[in-house]
């Protein structure tokens, strides 16, 4: 019996398609109520940034409010800062202690800190917050 090589490349194909959607209705029921992450790698060591402290911060009438604090964890994520109904438009950041990460890690940085404000427009979508961090940079975007 011949090999049928283009069945055994559809089955892959299948495999990996359902593979895609069942990954990517894991992600929804896991982003449901947690509006906004944040995600911290440690381009220096080359692996995520665990126990880092992270607040929230809402910009209201000219005045920064902390809005919640987490830890980061073993992968370097925090989430559940807000529930889905608490999050709302306006002007938020994300206060990085990075003095006390590298401390824990024996390093000196030259940022002791490290703050992201962002504007928050459509908060029926989730908003992502990256930090790429070493000792004397970092870098950030929107992700998703």
């Amino acid at each position: 019996m011949p090999f049928d090589c283009s069945h055994r490349l559809q089955v892959i194909q299948n495999h990996l398609e359902n593979d895609r959607k069942a990954s990517s209705l894991l992600l929804s029921k896991v982003m449901s109520g947690n509006p906004l992450t944040s995600h911290v790698l440690d381009t220096a060591m080359g692996r995520p940034a665990a126990n880092m402290k992270i607040s929230l911060h809402r910009l209201q009438d000219g005045v920064w409010q902390e809005v919640a604090t987490r830890v980061t964890n073993n992968d370097g994520r925090a989430g559940q800062f807000l529930t889905q109904e608490a999050f709302v438009q306006g002007t938020y950041k994300m206060f990085f202690d990075t003095e006390n990460y590298f401390k824990q890690l024996g390093t000196n940085g030259f940022y002791p800190y490290v703050e992201i404000v962002f504007v928050i427009e459509r908060p029926e979508e989730h908003y992502h917050i990256p930090l790429l961090l070493s000792p004397y940079g970092y870098t950030t975007y929107r992700g998703s």
